[in-house]
């Protein structure tokens, strides 16, 4: 069962759906939140995960972030890793208030970018009792180093001056402009290689295109992105429980790798054998085999004294 929900972050009204499994139970559910990545909506990979979850019969809650979907802030489009931080927070706060949800078992999964913000969101906030990512990437280290670690840092150096004279243009009065997210063709994806090839065929054609996911990032969102470091406190996490499940054909998985270095027990890594990133957004097998690694470690470590 699906329903509209909103809750408040940081002034803003922020869009979810929460989804409760059909199956009546006397006793408040645990609790699951998932984050969408950073340029997707709710309907997206992260209501897949949140549905599954919730078959399995946990309570779930997707929500689109704030400046992006169907969530207020303007610009919208801008990638602000604070805000994308504390709407976890602000989803934690929502579900304690639930009188079908146990807040004493609250856990969180971050897809992509939300991988890395909710590390930084669990690293505080410990009503997250057990923290779960799925191909999880460190936007500030996507924008630093490149999705597969080999960026020139003169291309951020670019991004930062174009960064510069948007905000200089938005105190004018003017438009703070936007950076495309992707090619603006298949061919053009091709030749820039695999990952963002993938990216392109799940984001801009009928495999997981939606109207409401942004094609664009504003220029003001790269300074804040490029100082932003999500595994920075992953240490402060322990004594809870985190997993990361991460695709063995991921270009992106040296950030997940690096994470579960910083990170302190107990912890838990799971591969998803011949997955890429981008598989475990919509791809029926491996999805299916990250869900069997989410719900065992999400029962494990929600559970109640009667099991789930």
């Amino acid at each position: 069962m699906r329903k509209d929900v909103s809750f408040p972050s940081a002034g803003l009204k922020i869009a979810a759906h929460l989804y409760m499994p059909d199956a009546p139970t006397a006793q408040p559910r645990p609790a699951i939140i998932v984050g969408h990545p950073g340029s997707a909506v709710k309907e997206q990979t992260a209501g897949l995960y949140a549905r599954h979850l919730a078959d399995l019969g946990f309570a779930t809650l997707a929500f689109d972030a704030a400046h992006q979907g169907e969530s207020e802030g303007q610009p919208r489009g801008l990638e602000d890793p604070a805000q994308r931080v504390e709407d976890f927070k602000a989803a934690a706060s929502y579900l304690s208030a639930l009188d079908t949800v146990d807040p004493a078992r609250i856990g969180a999964l971050g897809i992509c970018a939300s991988g890395g913000y909710v590390i930084a969101a669990a690293a505080t906030d410990t009503r997250i009792r057990a923290v779960a990512t799925v191909s999880a990437a460190d936007i500030g280290r996507h924008f630093r180093h490149g999705a597969d670690g080999t960026l020139s840092p003169a291309v951020l150096r670019q991004m930062l001056d174009a960064s510069a004279t948007a905000r200089t243009a938005e105190g004018r009065g003017n438009s703070v402009g936007a950076l495309p997210l992707f090619p603006a063709t298949a061919e053009e994806a091709l030749a820039q290689g695999l990952h963002a090839f993938e990216g392109y065929e799940y984001y801009c054609t009928d495999r997981g295109r939606h109207p409401r996911s942004a094609k664009t990032l504003t220029w003001s969102s790269i300074d804040r992105i490029a100082a932003f470091d999500a595994f920075r406190f992953i240490d402060m996490i322990a004594p809870r429980p985190l997993l990361l499940v991460v695709g063995s054909e991921a270009v992106t998985a040296w950030m997940a790798q690096e994470a579960f270095r910083l990170a302190r027990e107990p912890k838990q890594w799971a591969w998803i054998e011949g997955a890429t990133h981008v598989d475990l957004y919509d791809r029926e097998v491996p999805v299916a085999a990250a869900v069997e690694k989410l719900s065992a470690f999400f029962a494990g470590n929600l559970a109640g004294q009667g099991g789930l």
